[in-house]
């Protein structure tokens, strides 16, 4: 490929709408374009890069014995009304009609579309266990796309799903699955990818782990525990808390707290830290605004991932009115009166001598102890955990927040899919069963992106030689010199039929523009033909990550090359 016919332009200043440097590095190299709110198109050196991140998954997926499969990308609103996922996903979910009137939905997961590939086909114990897999490009419609392709909403992403006949077959493969993941990541050139425990969301299933790329420009928060290494988003992570009682209870005693409405100011009026409050988070229910109370200590955070997976139904924070029965600021849970749904947060479960509202405008209460003034609430894990907390899993306060980039996930899915879309085999014993399942998923835009964000400088990406675009940047400085244009010619047509991948830079510009280029495509190793260099005999060789430089000799200066591209 030469670089002069190369389609897209390269440029210095950094886009004012990106704020992480992939999505900077990758618009200014000409590897992608914007084409609506979190859509893009892809240039040719990303469409090179996402091409060999595919294939490097499928050689990984048919080595556990995934078969590749297509589903379609638009699909009949009836195998998603099949699941019940058609009522219970919102917006993300695009829906229309075809011309017919037809309701049609465009595919963001087919977890249905799989079951329906293969529902007649594994009517037979002897089919299981097997594994079908799909790379394709999705759609969800996410409210906040961000980051370039960190969070889009069109994306082609490897989806795999398997089929088993039994709990203890699914778990092995998932952990084949899960190991060829850590393959991945590490031939893609991100070997440092970790994986947590994660929420199961709408995909359901009862364990899944996320793969992640610590980043500080990661959207997701992982809690991590610098004791025993123990790791989950902080959506799924169980909070522990430990909260001391005291030995004498206080009264009940209503307060004058003119003015004063948030945590802060009524632990600031009281004198008293906010883990000795009881405070209250309202939201209401989407599909009819009934209030839902939640009651939690003061110094904590509600975790709405925990609450919305408890309750079973999507929420929003409140609107607190008047005839809500609610008195915005000073809630508590004592003689709370109304048809609200009440919850409370087991870091209040035996506390006492709490502040908290009185339910009257401009009071509140000291001296609540939930036994007494609370005894018939039951207490659930609703909070966010934090830095400095409890460790579920050694149970000490070593827990470290990080902030990270998702770029895979798996799931142990159960018979969520195949139970509600009747999907039956005849087990050994003649009986009617449903086939257990796994889903297992890589966004590969994104991990292009995340791959760019471990791995750059100031001045541009520094491409895994697995995955980089070329595998060679030939550089001819100073083209019009007759010597100089010959030998780059010739050595780029040599190359070329010895299999490496050469991008080939032979345009009149100054060395300085030639070599920002090649900065910004990013490609391992850097082949500079120069007047100076011919006349010593020599090529200079220079790698992205400045880690080697080198001068080698003209006459050997291919099987070198051969070399340098094979031991790198």
């Amino acid at each position: 490929m030469k670089l002069e016919k190369l389609v897209g332009d390269r440029f210095k200043e950094r886009p004012a709408d990106c704020v992480v440097d992939s999505h900077a590095l990758m618009v200014r190299g000409g590897y992608m374009k914007y084409v609506a709110n979190g859509i893009y198109s892809s240039y040719t050196p990303l469409k090179r890069i996402t091409r060999k991140i595919e294939q490097i998954m499928r050689e990984e997926m048919d080595a556990i014995d995934g078969q590749e499969v297509q589903f379609p990308v638009v699909m009949p609103a009836s195998l998603w009304q099949e699941s019940g996922r058609y009522e219970s996903i919102g917006k993300e979910l695009l829906r229309f009609a075809d011309r017919g009137g037809s309701p049609l939905v465009l595919g963001m997961t087919h977890e249905e579309a799989a079951v329906q590939l293969v529902r007649e086909y594994g009517q037979s114990y002897l089919k299981y266990p097997f594994m079908i897999y799909q790379i394709q490009t999705k759609f969800r419609d996410e409210a906040r796309p961000r980051a370039g392709l960190i969070r889009v909403r069109e994306f082609t992403m490897k989806d795999a799903y398997s089929f088993h006949t039994s709990q203890e077959d699914l778990e092995a493969y998932y952990d084949r699955c899960y190991k060829a993941y850590e393959r991945i990541y590490k031939r893609v050139g991100v070997p440092e990818v970790i994986s947590v425990a994660s929420d199961s969301g709408m995909m359901g299933g009862s364990i899944s782990h996320e793969f992640m790329l610590l980043t500080p420009i990661g959207e997701d928060s992982i809690a991590i525990c610098r004791e025993c290494g123990y790791r989950a988003n902080m959506e799924a992570a169980e909070t522990i808390v430990r909260s001391a009682r005291d030995e004498i209870s206080d009264e009940l005693t209503l307060v004058h707290t003119p003015d004063i409405h948030t945590i802060e100011d009524i632990c600031h009026f009281l004198e008293t830290g906010k883990e000795r409050s009881c405070k209250a988070v309202v939201y209401q229910r989407n599909s009819d605004d009934r209030y839902i109370v939640l009651f939690i200590r003061g110094d904590l955070e509600v975790n709405e991932t925990k609450l919305t997976n408890y309750l079973g139904y999507e929420i929003h924070p409140a609107v607190i009115t008047e005839e809500s029965g609610l008195t915005a600021g000073y809630i508590g849970p004592y003689n709370l009166k109304g048809d609200f749904t009440v919850l409370f947060d087991r870091s209040l479960e035996g506390a006492n001598n709490l502040s908290c509202g009185a339910n009257i405008c401009e009071y509140h209460y000291t001296g609540l102890d939930m036994k007494r003034d609370a005894g018939s609430a039951e207490y659930h894990d609703f909070a966010k955990i934090t830095e400095g907390g409890i460790c579920p899993h050694c149970g000490k306060a070593a827990i470290k927040i990080s902030r990270g980039i998702e770029v895979g996930n798996v799931f142990q899915l159960g018979t969520k899919y195949t139970k509600a879309m009747d999907m039956t085999y005849v087990a050994k014993d003649g009986s009617m069963q449903y086939p257990v399942m796994g889903c297992y998923g890589i966004g590969v835009g994104r991990l292009a992106a995340a791959v760019c964000e471990a791995h750059h400088d100031e001045f541009g990406p520094i491409w895994p030689k697995e995955i980089a675009p070329w595998q060679i940047h030939l550089c001819a400085v100073r083209p019009d010199h007759e010597e100089v244009r010959a030998y780059a010619d010739r050595l780029y047509e040599e190359l070329q039929s010895r299999g490496v991948e050469v991008i080939y830079d032979d345009r009149q510009v100054s060395a300085g523009i030639m070599f920002s280029d090649a900065d910004l495509l990013g490609v391992p190793l850097r082949v500079i033909v120069s007047p100076r260099n011919l006349k010593q005999n020599i090529l200079e060789v220079a790698s992205r990550d400045k880690r080697f430089s080198e001068k080698i000799a003209m006459e050997h200066a291919v099987e070198t090359l051969l070399q340098l591209v094979n031991d790198r």
